[in-house]
């Protein structure tokens, strides 16, 4: 994903991604372990989307582990 493109994101949109790049890149770490990925280039895309989403979080001050906490109750 482009940085523009990450930028332009509403708070709501971005924690969203947040949470789906970070099971992205556990799904991606998994298959890594066992054997089963084929390109590993996206294993490093992964985790550069989640760092700049992160990042802009950080900027916007968004409280992640909060708005995550209400997303998934499950987490606790």
């Amino acid at each position: 994903m482009k940085p523009k493109e990450v930028h332009d994101m509403t708070n709501d949109v971005l924690v969203e991604h947040v949470r789906t790049t970070r099971q992205e890149l556990f799904g991606l770490r998994f298959q890594h372990a066992t054997g089963e990925l084929e390109n590993t280039a996206r294993l490093r895309g992964a985790k550069r989307d989640l760092a700049r989403a992160l990042t802009i979080a950080r900027q916007r001050g968004i409280d992640l582990d909060t708005r995550l906490r209400e997303l998934l109750p499950w987490m606790e």
